[in-house]
């Protein structure tokens, strides 16, 4: 069984994802990372890339900005015939501060939280 299959990505977020003062960056970039890294989900689980059918809960917790590194989890909490319901999660690991510069959190900033659904086609 899959439940609890773990999928991490990072990324860095370029300046140019910057659209708001403060250099803060769209709640859809969010999720736009959960879906690479269900991708991922689905291919190591079903050897198939599968679709997102739904979110069922999506919370902005703290901004993301442009000059953060971002931790995008993924786990899987129910395995059905071709769904999957999966826990997402962003969390800021390093968050830039003046032109160069950053630093490391520790502990992380919980950005934003999600609960979705992907589908995978039927088993042949």
């Amino acid at each position: 069984m899959s439940v609890g299959l773990k999928v991490t990505h990072r990324r860095y977020v370029p300046y140019s994802h910057a659209h708001y003062a403060g250099n803060l960056v769209d709640g859809a970039y969010a999720l736009a990372a959960f879906g690479d890294v269900a991708t991922e989900v689905c291919i190591r689980t079903d050897g198939d890339e599968g679709l997102f059918a739904s979110y069922s809960d999506v919370q902005f917790k703290a901004p993301m900005k442009a000059g953060d590194v971002l931790e995008i989890n993924a786990t899987i909490t129910r395995m059905g015939t071709r769904s999957r319901t999966i826990d997402f999660e962003v969390l800021v690991v390093c968050r830039g501060t003046q032109g160069s510069q950053a630093d490391v959190l520790d502990p992380p900033i919980v950005a934003v939280t999600a609960t979705g659904t992907v589908v995978v086609p039927p088993k042949s």
